[in-house]
């Protein structure tokens, strides 16, 4: 089955908005097989969305719509495709009863262009809005399946998720179970990973893989076709051990593991607590990690020491190591992590010190970075990167880089040892 996504609305064209909905769509889609090859933006215009609607209905047999589901007169995607289909639209008694409450409990007037928003298409399954008005709904035909989406990212999102992507797999045919699964790396750049996999991708038949790259992550996407879950899983477990085998060791997690939430299930695990003095970073380590549900229970505290007299007479780094090193060197970084962890009693100290940009500092030209990391009454560790980016692009790696070293080193050593 292919898919096509056609983004309805004027304001997209005129780029007084970015088309974020396409891309979450395909992710999702992604993860249950299904290919979008093609991604369509038209605006508020009848005319030119038929004319996208057939040329979609020519190579996608899932077409998804959003936007164009509200109460003025540019919004018109489910008139239009009802037009094209030669169906009636009729009213959803649940969502017209949604809107008159949200309009009683607001205090205001209900005008009667809101209730254009609870029409739906005959014989459609609708889908349920929980974060606004319009709702969403599922159309099945002999020849293609058509879904429509509110444009806001805030109702699209959660009414896809969980309202529209369960209903996915039963379009698909009955014999064939879709099942993927998402491997997570960090720290191994798109072209090295592609190198080291290269016969896998070149030789893919059941399982396929996809590789994508975002944000200094790679992921791999694998999917297998078979007759049972239990059948498809062996195929994508198969064809893990062998990728596993060759840049494990890039590995931080799966499917919708992050680098904070993957840190933070280690801690908790195994019963750590964590604190942090940073320098370049500014507290971007700490606000990462707190970003996190939970991470309260292992995130203890932490300092800005973005000064030397702030690095010495408040967190107690020696006078004489900055003297001698200066602030970007591993010694500084490593007694970071020591006082940080001493001040704020943890089982681990993070220090973070470096040259940002666009200028050096310390001596050292800019992007030279040093992350200390002290783990219970293990020597510490320290890091270095040398990094080329844009000044808060070199912060934001550096915070990714600081979580994946702890991932790692965690990841190393027993317990008996920490």
């Amino acid at each position: 089955m292919k898919a096509e996504i056609i983004a309805v609305g004027s304001e997209l064209l005129l780029g007084q908005i970015s088309n974020t909905n396409a891309r979450f769509i395909s992710t999702q889609l992604a993860e249950i097989g299904l290919d979008v090859y093609y991604h369509t933006v038209v605006g508020d215009n009848a005319d030119r969305l038929v004319e996208s609607i057939k040329i979609a209905e020519k190579r996608a047999d899932l077409i998804i719509f959003t936007g164009g589901l509200g109460p003025t007169k540019d919004d018109l995607t489910k008139e239009t495709i009802a037009k094209h289909l030669g169906l009636s639209l009729v009213l959803d008694n649940h969502a017209i009863i949604y809107i008159e409450d949200f309009f009683k409990r607001m205090g205001r007037k209900m005008t009667d262009n809101n209730k254009k928003q609870a029409l739906v298409l005959e014989g459609s399954t609708v889908l349920e809005n929980k974060h606004g008005m319009a709702p969403g709904m599922l159309l099945t035909t002999e020849s293609h399946s058509y879904m429509l989406l509110p444009g806001p990212p805030k109702e699209m999102e959660p009414m896809f998720q969980f309202e529209a992507k369960p209903l996915l797999p039963k379009l698909l045919l009955d014999e064939n179970v879709i099942m993927s699964h998402v491997i997570r790396f960090y720290g191994i750049g798109e072209a090295e990973l592609e190198t080291e996999v290269q016969d896998l991708l070149d030789n893919q038949t059941n399982p396929t893989l996809a590789p994508l790259a975002s944000d200094g992550e790679v992921t791999l996407r694998l999917t297998a076709k078979s007759n049972s879950e239990d059948e498809a899983w062996k195929k994508i477990e198969e064809l893990q051990a062998e990728i596993l085998n060759r840049v494990g060791k890039f590995v931080y997690g799966y499917n919708n593991d992050s680098l904070p939430s993957k840190l933070r299930e280690i801690l908790i695990e195994n019963d750590l607590t964590i604190s942090a003095a940073e320098s370049m970073t500014a507290g971007l380590f700490q606000s990462e990690l707190a970003a996190v549900p939970g991470m309260g229970e292992a995130l203890v505290g932490g300092m800005i020491t973005y000064t030397e007299d702030v690095k010495i007479k408040q967190l107690g780094v020696d006078a004489a190591i900055i003297e001698k090193y200066s602030v970007v060197s591993s010694e500084c970084a490593e007694q970071m992590a020591l006082k940080v962890k001493e001040k704020f009693q943890t089982d681990i100290g993070v220090g973070i010190t470096g040259a940002a940009g666009p200028d050096g500092h310390g001596g050292q030209p800019a992007g030279t970075i040093w992350i200390g990391i002290a783990l219970g009454d293990l020597k510490p560790v320290t890091y270095k990167l040398n990094l080329s980016g844009l000044r808060n692009t070199n912060r934001i790696r550096t915070v990714k880089f600081t979580i994946y070293y702890l991932i790692r080193l965690l990841r190393e050593q027993t317990l008996s040892k920490i």
